[in-house]
C-alpha cells in the first residue's frame, strides 16, 4: 500500500481520520448515508487518512478496510502515525496543508491525543463524529457536562504527568467540538445517544452500507461468542472473565469465540485450552464478518457496543444477539468508579437484545 496513495496535487474538501477498522467502516456509513460518493460531488474532495497504530492485527483489518473504501471511490491515505519517535512531526507536517484547507472534518475517535492535536490546527467550520464504539456515548455526554475528555474506563483516576502536559491541547480540542454560531458539529451513531448539547446534530446510523454490501448471511444452529478487551483495560479480573466465557459457552453450546483486537495471545490460548472454544481473530470488525456469515443463530457478548451494532447489522435475520451483563465482583480494584455504572448502561440502553440470567461465581 503507498503510504501517499491518491492524487498529491488534490487538496481535499473532507479529511476523514481513523485509527481503527470499526472507525473507518462508521466513516463509510456515514459517506453512504449522504447518498452519493464522494468523488460524485462536483469539485469537493474526500480523503481518508488513516493513523495507523502499531499492533500487527488492528493494522491487518485497517488494510482490508481500507481497499472496502478505495473500491467504493474514496481516496485512501495510509499514515505510519507511530512508526518511531519522529513520525508524529511528520504526519502533522505532512498533514498541515489539507488541514488549514479543508472546510469539514470527520473523525472516529475525539478522545484521541492525535486527532486532538490536529483538531488544533484546522479552520475546519463542520466537524463530523463517527461511532467508535461505546466511546461516543461518553463523549456526548461529557460534553453536554463541559468535562475534560477522559475515557470512561479512565475516569475517576489521577491525571498523570502526560495528561497534565497535553490539558491545553485536550482543552482546546473540546472547544473545537462544541456548537457555536459558526461552527457545525454531527455526531452519527448507531448508539443510544441522550442529552446531547444544545447544537449537536445526532443523525442515526443505521449500518445500511453493510447491509447492501454484504449477506444475507447462512445462519447455523449453533452459538458464537463475542469477546472483549475488558480485561486488557483493566476493567475485569482475567480469572473470572475466563470464568464466565466458560459457563456461558456451556449453557449456549458456543464453539466459536471471536477475539476482539485488543485480547491477549495468552489469554487467548487459555480461554481456548480450558473452554474448548475456537478463537477466531477476524480479518475485518465483527459488524461484516456476521453479514457475510456464516453465523451462530445465537450471538453471546457480554456488555460492549456489539449489543447496539449487532442487531443492526443483522437486521433482516433470525439471529438472536444475548448480553450478560458484568457482575460487580468480577470489577478489579483499580477499576474506574464509573465503570459499573457504564456497563450496565450499555446494555440497559441497547435495543432488539436478550438478557441473559446472572453467572454465579467460581
Amino acid at each position: 500500500m503507498s503510504p501517499r496513495a491518491g492524487n498529491p496535487g488534490t487538496t481535499p474538501r473532507t479529511l476523514a481520520f481513523v485509527e481503527s477498522p470499526v472507525q473507518l467502516l462508521n466513516v463509510l456509513e456515514w459517506a453512504h448515508s449522504r447518498g452519493a460518493r464522494p468523488r460524485e460531488e462536483p469539485g469537493a474532495g474526500f480523503t481518508l487518512v488513516v493513523l495507523s497504530p502499531t499492533d500487527p492485527m488492528t493494522r491487518g483489518q485497517l488494510r482490508r478496510m481500507a481497499e472496502l473504501a478505495r473500491q467504493d471511490g474514496h481516496e485512501v491515505r495510509w499514515e505510519e502515525a507511530r512508526g518511531g519517535a519522529g513520525a508524529p512531526f511528520r504526519t502533522i507536517g505532512g498533514l498541515n496543508r489539507e488541514l488549514r484547507r479543508a472546510d469539514r472534518i470527520v473523525m472516529g475517535d475525539p478522545f484521541s491525543r492525535y486527532v486532538q492535536l490536529l483538531l488544533t490546527i484546522t479552520r475546519a467550520d463542520d466537524l463530523v463524529v463517527v461511532d467508535d464504539g461505546t466511546a461516543t456515548m461518553e463523549f456526548v455526554g461529557q460534553l453536554a457536562r463541559g468535562e475534560r475528555l477522559v475515557r470512561w474506563h479512565r475516569k475517576g483516576g489521577r491525571p498523570g504527568p502526560r495528561d497534565l502536559l497535553f490539558a491545553p491541547v485536550s482543552g482546546a480540542a473540546r472547544r473545537r467540538l462544541t456548537p457555536g454560531p459558526d461552527r457545525r458539529v454531527e455526531v452519527f451513531s448507531a448508539m443510544p445517544i441522550q442529552d446531547a448539547p444544545d447544537g449537536v446534530l445526532v443523525t442515526s446510523h443505521t449500518f445500511a452500507w453493510t447491509r447492501e454490501r454484504f449477506g444475507p448471511p447462512r445462519v447455523t444452529k449453533g452459538a458464537d461468542m463475542v469477546g472483549t478487551s475488558l480485561v486488557e483495560t483493566g476493567v475485569v479480573d482475567g480469572e473470572r472473565y475466563l470464568h464466565a466465557v466458560g459457563v456461558l459457552a456451556g449453557a449456549h453450546g458456543a464453539t466459536r469465540y471471536f477475539a476482539h483486537r485488543r485480547e491477549s495471545a495468552e489469554k487467548l490460548h487459555r480461554l481456548a485450552v480450558e473452554t474448548g472454544l475456537e478463537v477466531v481473530r477476524p480479518d475485518l470488525p465483527l459488524e461484516l464478518i456476521a453479514r457475510r456469515g456464516p453465523i451462530g443463530g445465537t450471538v453471546l457478548s457480554f456488555p460492549s457496543t456489539v449489543v447496539h451494532t449487532l442487531p443492526l447489522a443483522l437486521a433482516g435475520t433470525d439471529v438472536r444477539v444475548a448480553v450478560c451483563d458484568i457482575d460487580p465482583a468480577w470489577l478489579t480494584r483499580s477499576a474506574s468508579p464509573r465503570a459499573q455504572g457504564f456497563l450496565s448502561g450499555v446494555t440497559g440502553t441497547a435495543r432488539g437484545v436478550d438478557r441473559l440470567a446472572d453467572i454465579a461465581p467460581a
